[in-house]
């Protein structure tokens, strides 16, 4: 997680406490210790070690800026955590783009494809995906399926090559900036090992046989991609 503080005309900072940690064999533990107020005008000194509690840790985290507004979430979001944001979109047609050196991909580029259903999962500036079998909203145990995109891996890691990292944090109107990030981008090279399609010739033939068709992409050209909803929700590996 990248932490950043921004600093305003010269305001005073105050010291109010400290949180000490402790480690020992394999139990930790923590306590806050709020600043001697008899000794404020002094060199500072702690005080009596007091137990963190969840109300402590919920104020502090809300003043550090960590602290989610309370909003209505649309159907299509289905995590939300001041760190993650996943949410799926249904089945639509696209608009494509692949680099010009990619000479099988250049004659389809800047057409329109029928596109599956997708997973989006953002966390900080990174990106992952993956597709759906059926188009509706996934659950927990819903099986998930290898995004069919060039610059994604095994794990729907994005490659973002030209795309430019939204800086839109986890807020609602970042689902709308990421996806049009993704497929405003050019797909550029196949990333990893990944088998990205069952469709004869492989992704560019795929999508070759799709352009300008509104028909959906068949769920039989899917791969599977080995794990669930929930499985790709708790996944933090990078790649």
């Amino acid at each position: 997680m990248k932490t950043y503080v921004e600093l305003g005309g010269t305001p005073e900072f105050t010291l109010r406490g400290a949180i000490l940690l402790y480690h020992g064999g394999r139990t930790s533990f923590a306590t806050y210790h709020a600043v001697d107020e008899e000794q404020r005008n002094e060199s500072p000194r702690l005080g009596a070690a007091q137990p963190l509690t969840t109300a402590f840790l919920k104020e502090l985290a809300g003043e550090l800026g960590y602290r989610l507004p309370v909003e209505i979430l649309p159907a299509n979001v289905l995590v939300r955590t001041p760190e993650m944001l996943v949410w799926w979109a249904p089945a639509r047609v696209r608009t494509m783009f692949f680099a010009e050196h990619a000479k099988e991909a250049r004659a389809i580029s800047g057409q329109r494809f029928p596109q599956p259903a997708l997973v989006f999962k953002v966390v900080g500036r990174e990106l992952w995906l993956r597709a759906l079998a059926e188009n509706e909203r996934p659950e927990a145990a819903t099986r998930l399926m290898t995004a069919p995109y060039w610059n994604c891996s095994d794990s729907g890691f994005c490659c973002q090559g030209s795309m430019r990292s939204p800086d839109v944090g986890t807020s609602l109107d970042a689902m709308d900036v990421w996806e049009r990030a993704f497929f405003q981008s050019e797909f550029t090279h196949a990333y990893g090992a990944a088998k990205l399609t069952s469709f004869p010739g492989g992704v560019v033939r795929l999508w070759t046989s799709l352009a300008g068709s509104r028909r959906a992409l068949p769920a039989e050209y899917l791969t599977d991609a080995k794990e669930t909803l929930q499985q790709f929700v708790e996944r933090r590996d990078r790649m």
